[in-house]
């Protein structure tokens, strides 16, 4: 690697047939209109139809930052990440999704956080909870996350996180198994924390998360009892399954069997939704849909 000219941060993105175009401009654009400009923007299209392909190629051309990974096969998300991180240049990896939104600020505020703190291995951050009629929540993380904060769930969420790629130097990236899909990051942070590696979620708002009501239909049951056994193991691990650590074990199964409608509806009243004002539930993330064709960065 040409240390003299690799970016600082490499953003990373996997995408499997994401239909819709206006998320998709929403979380490119919203990454390539950063205000820090020091990157590479790592995408890897894993086995999308060819329609999808050829949409991906025009982010290619309208900025030089973007690297277009193509796959005819789809092999998960632990596989198209591992793969970006391969090729990774910049001194730090960002998560990114394919419908999500970041602040314009979130590279900065968090390349600025680690290098302010070498003792801390990656950091997220807290987001706005956001649907087609834009913000209806906000979440919450812990500043310093500590074992037992695995208990619930994952406490930081996956895309917002940045982290050292000098980590993966010496440490196994994400997982690849039957095991850990759909809980790659859950599984890599909880190693990670076994490895006596510190996480940290900056408390700023730097990131629109979407969460509706589909968020909750992709979990299927066979994808909960595989989170079962990768929380028995984990937690037996950290020393989390006594007294109360059982009960979160199993988890993952009472939630299979709640219909995805009461939990969505549960999740809206916990991250208090009724207690937003009324122009930040009307709030837009304020990137447009559609603009991709007049922006170029060379």
């Amino acid at each position: 690697m040409d240390r003299e000219t690799a970016p600082k941060i490499s953003v990373i993105m996997g995408i499997y047939n994401q239909w819709n175009r206006e998320y998709l401009d929403q979380a490119v654009m919203s990454v390539l209109r950063q205000s820090f400009w020091d990157f590479e923007f790592i995408i890897y299209n894993d086995g999308s139809d060819s329609e999808v392909c050829g949409y991906l190629e025009k982010y290619v051309q309208m900025d030089e930052r973007v690297v277009l990974i193509n796959s005819p096969e789809n092999h998960g998300l632990a596989y198209s990440l591992n793969t970006c991180i391969d090729l990774a240049r910049g001194k730090y990896l960002a998560r990114m999704d394919d419908d999500d939104i970041c602040d314009r600020d979130r590279l900065a505020v968090q390349y600025e956080y680690m290098e302010a703190h070498p003792e801390i291995a990656y950091a997220g951050c807290n987001a706005k909870l956001i649907d087609e009629r834009g913000v209806w929540g906000r979440r919450v993380m812990p500043e310093f996350p500590l074992k037992q904060s695995f208990l619930r769930f994952s406490p930081f969420i996956h895309p917002t996180v940045m982290i050292r790629r000098s980590i993966f130097d010496t440490q196994e990236a994400y997982r690849f198994s039957k095991d850990t899909w759909r809980c790659e990051d859950y599984e890599l942070f909880m190693r990670l924390l076994k490895l006596g590696y510190r996480g940290a979620n900056i408390q700023q708002e730097l990131f629109f998360y979407r969460e509706n009501p589909n968020s909750y239909r992709k979990r299927k049951f066979r994808y909960r009892m595989d989170e079962m056994k990768l929380r028995y193991r984990n937690f037996s691990d950290l020393g989390l399954l006594y007294p109360l650590g059982w009960l979160y074990v199993i988890r993952p199964l009472a939630a299979a069997i709640v219909p995805s409608g009461l939990i969505y509806g549960a999740k809206k009243l916990y991250h208090r939704q009724d207690r937003l004002g009324r122009e930040e539930r009307e709030e837009t993330v304020g990137i447009p849909a559609a603009p991709v064709t007049e922006y170029v960065h060379r």
